[in-house]
């Protein structure tokens, strides 16, 4: 059985994955929220697929709680994404605490506000889907990478925790392991007709994945699936 969804919510909404994602969502019959803490980049993707852009901080659990309690009052989201996260790179001696906090906050707590929002609304529903954004850096520490190792990691752990929990309880949650680079029209060496663009994964392709996720039948749900260009080495 797969259910059928209604409303869509992307937090962390901007060029590239979760616009794809957007156009992909509308072009399946779903209503998309795009929340952002920025919304002033969203105005053409809103009026291009009809949305709502609300401005929301991942990291303030007022914000997150203020962004569903503005849904409610047309319909809760049946399909949550988690995208965003924050890096600070560079040797640990170096980096400062209060923006390896900052980042931490942003790429796992923020995560936590947004899931534990949208469970609320989903399980007594006993139907939903949260879906996390990750990166190689989840399941594998880099060096002078360890603030987005430390927040991808609990993105990661988060995910796999919720999945265990509501799985039982009609809440798909799904954990997207990106280990690569993702084209962005924003970033002229990651687009077509750069360089060795295989290198990058095309954004639409990834949407797709995500939606073949959301088409699972729950007699076999996944909880985690990784995707990487076919370069790409392990």
């Amino acid at each position: 059985m797969t259910p059928d969804y209604e409303r869509a919510l992307i937090v962390g909404a901007g060029a590239g994955l979760s616009a794809s994602l957007a156009r992909l969502f509308r072009a399946e019959g779903l209503e998309v929220t795009l929340a952002s803490r920025d919304i002033s980049d969203l105005a053409e993707l809103s009026v291009e697929l009809d949305a709502l852009a609300i401005p929301c901080d991942a990291a303030s659990a007022d914000d997150v709680r203020s962004l569903f309690e503005a849904m409610d009052e047309t319909g809760a989201p049946d399909v949550v994404v988690y995208n965003p996260s924050r890096r600070v790179m560079g040797p640990t001696i170096d980096t400062d605490p209060q923006a390896v906090r900052e980042a931490v906050e942003v790429t796992a707590l923020g995560a936590y506000y947004v899931a534990r929002e949208a469970a609320l609304r989903m399980v007594p529903a006993q139907k939903g889907a949260i879906l996390f954004t990750g990166a190689s850096a989840g399941v594998k520490g880099y060096p002078r990478s360890a603030t987005f190792a430390m927040g991808k990691f609990a993105l990661r752990g988060l995910a796999q925790s919720l999945a265990r929990e509501m799985h039982p309880q009609g809440v798909h949650i799904g954990h997207f392991v990106i280990d690569g680079g993702i084209r962005n029209p924003l970033r002229p060496e990651r687009v077509e007709g750069s360089e060795n663009p295989d290198r990058f994964l095309c954004p639409d392709a990834i949407a797709r994945t995500y939606w073949h996720f959301l088409e699972q039948d729950r007699s076999c749900w996944s909880w985690e699936i990784e995707v990487r260009p076919w370069v790409e080495t392990f």
